[in-house]
C-alpha cells in the first residue's frame, strides 16, 4: 500500500485483530474484569494496605509508558496472589464471606418464587361445634414490588385457566379433594368461593395439613401445576377466622412412607346410645362426607352396613338404604341391638360403607371399628357411650380401606 506525503497510515479493526492474534496461538483478549475481579466485600485489606505502602515509598523517575507497565504488573501480582488464596492454605489475608450473605441468597430464591408463581389470598375457619373446616379462596396475584400482577402464564396466549384444589394430608387425595370453579383466560383470578370439609375432628386439627394447589386447566391435555402452599391445621383456633396471603411454592413431595393400609376413604357420622328402656344399643348412621368415588362418573351409590361382633348367630347385620350418585349421602337411620349393658365391653361394632353396583359385586369404600380394642376417637366414643346411659353421643370417624375381621364382599 503506497502512502502520499503527509498522509498517516490507517489500519482497520479487522486488520488490527488479525495482527494481534496472528501468527502464533490465539490469546484471549484482556477484559476489565481481569484487573478488577469481584471480591466478597470490596477490595481485600491486603490490596488496600499494599497500595497505601506503595504511595508512601519514593519512586524513581520513569517514563509514563514504563510507569503504566509497572503498575499493570503490580496489579497482576496482587490479584494473582488473591486468586491463589482460595487454593493455598498458607494465605490468610482474605476472609471467607459472612454467613448472613448466604441467608440473603435464600431469601432471594423465595422472592423469585413469588415473582414466578404468584401469591394466593384465602381464609380458614374451623367450626368446632359442627366439625367443619371452611376454606374461602379469595384471589391470586403477584407482589406489587415487581410492578406486575397475576399468576404465571401457562397457555400460549400468555394467560391461564386457573382453579384451586384442596387436599387433607395425610390421606387419600381422591377421597378428600375439593376444588373451585375454573376461571378462563386470566392472570388475576378472583374466586371468592368457600369450600367446606365436614367431619373434621380435634384429632384431625392436631395431625392434619391442608394442601392448597393452584392449577391451570387444559381441555386437550393434562392440567398443569402452577404452585402450592400447605397450612398445618394446628395453627388454627376454633371458631376464629384466619386470613392468609402466601407466596405459592414449587410442588413439594408427599410423604410416601405413609401406611397405605390406613388410607382415608371418607368420613362417617355415627351416633351411639344405650337405651335402658329398650335394653339395647341404638346405633345411628347419620351421614357420610367426602367418600371415595368408585364409579366412572366420579360418584358412588353408597349404603352402610353395621355388625356387632362377635356374632355367633350371624343376626347382627343391619343395612341402610342406597343413596344414588353422591359422595356426601345423608341416611339418618337408626338400628337397635338388644344386649345387656354389661356385655357391651366385650363387643365390637363394625361399620362398613359400600358402593352399590347392578349386575356385579358391590365395591367396598371404607370402614371403621368401635370397641374396647379401638384407639383415639373411636375408643373414646365407645367409652362415652358405656359411661353415659340414655344419652346420644355423635362423633365423626375416618373411614379406612382396611377393616380387621370384616368380609370385604356383600
Amino acid at each position: 500500500m503506497t502512502l502520499r506525503k503527509g498522509e498517516k497510515m490507517t489500519i482497520s479493526i479487522q486488520e488490527h485483530m488479525a495482527i494481534d492474534v496472528c501468527p502464533g496461538p490465539i490469546k484471549p483478549i484482556k477484559q476489565i474484569s481481569d484487573y478488577f475481579p469481584r471480591f466478597p466485600r470490596g477490595i481485600p485489606a491486603a490490596v488496600t494496605r499494599s497500595n497505601s505502602l506503595k504511595s508512601n515509598v519514593s519512586q524513581p523517575s520513569v517514563s509514563p509508558s514504563e510507569s503504566s507497565r509497572e503498575e499493570e504488573e503490580d496489579v497482576d501480582k496482587l490479584f494473582g496472589a488473591y486468586g491463589a488464596a482460595s487454593t493455598t492454605t498458607t494465605t490468610t489475608t482474605i476472609a471467607a464471606p459472612a454467613k448472613h450473605d448466604e441467608e440473603v441468597d435464600l431469601d432471594g430464591y423465595d422472592s423469585d418464587d413469588c415473582t414466578t408463581l404468584g401469591t394466593l389470598d384465602f381464609s380458614l375457619l374451623y367450626d368446632h361445634e359442627n366439625n367443619a373446616l371452611h376454606c374461602t379462596i379469595n384471589k391470586a396475584k403477584m407482589p406489587k414490588v415487581y410492578n406486575r400482577k397475576g399468576l404465571k402464564p401457562m397457555d400460549h396466549n400468555g394467560l391461564s385457566d386457573p382453579y384451586v384444589k384442596l387436599h387433607l394430608l395425610p390421606g387419600a387425595s381422591k377421597a378428600n379433594k375439593l376444588r373451585t370453579k375454573t376461571l378462563r383466560n386470566t392472570l388475576n383470578p378472583t374466586w371468592n368461593e368457600t369450600l367446606t370439609y365436614y367431619g373434621i375432628t380435634d384429632e384431625d386439627m392436631i395431625r392434619k395439613t391442608l394442601r392448597i394447589s393452584v392449577c391451570d386447566e387444559d381441555k386437550f391435555r393434562h392440567n398443569e401445576f402452577i404452585g402450592e402452599t400447605r397450612i398445618p391445621l394446628k395453627k388454627l383456633k376454633p371458631n376464629q377466622t384466619k386470613n392468609f396471603s402466601i407466596c405459592l411454592e414449587k410442588q413439594l413431595p408427599i410423604d410416601k412412607t405413609e401406611d397405605k393400609s390406613l388410607e382415608e376413604r371418607g368420613r362417617i357420622l355415627i351416633s351411639l346410645k344405650y337405651s335402658s328402656q329398650k335394653s339395647g344399643l341404638l346405633v345411628g348412621i347419620m351421614r357420610c362426607a367426602h367418600l371415595a368415588a368408585m364409579d366412572a362418573n366420579g360418584y358412588s351409590d353408597p349404603y352402610v352396613k353395621t355388625y356387632l361382633k362377635p356374632d355367633e348367630d350371624k343376626k347382627s347385620k343391619h343395612k341402610t338404604a342406597v343413596k344414588k350418585k353422591t359422595l356426601n349421602p345423608e341416611f339418618n337411620e337408626e338400628f337397635c341391638y338388644e344386649i345387656k349393658h354389661s356385655d357391651l365391653a366385650k363387643k365390637t361394632l363394625e361399620v362398613t360403607v359400600w358402593d352399590y353396583d347392578i349386575g356385579k359385586s358391590n365395591d367396598f369404600i371404607g370402614g371403621v371399628v368401635l370397641g374396647i380394642n379401638a384407639k383415639g376417637e373411636r375408643l373414646k366414643h365407645w367409652f362415652d357411650c358405656l359411661k353415659n346411659k340414655d344419652k346420644k353421643i355423635e362423633r365423626w370417624h375416618t373411614l379406612t380401606n382396611e377393616l380387621p375381621g370384616a368380609v370385604l364382599s356383600d
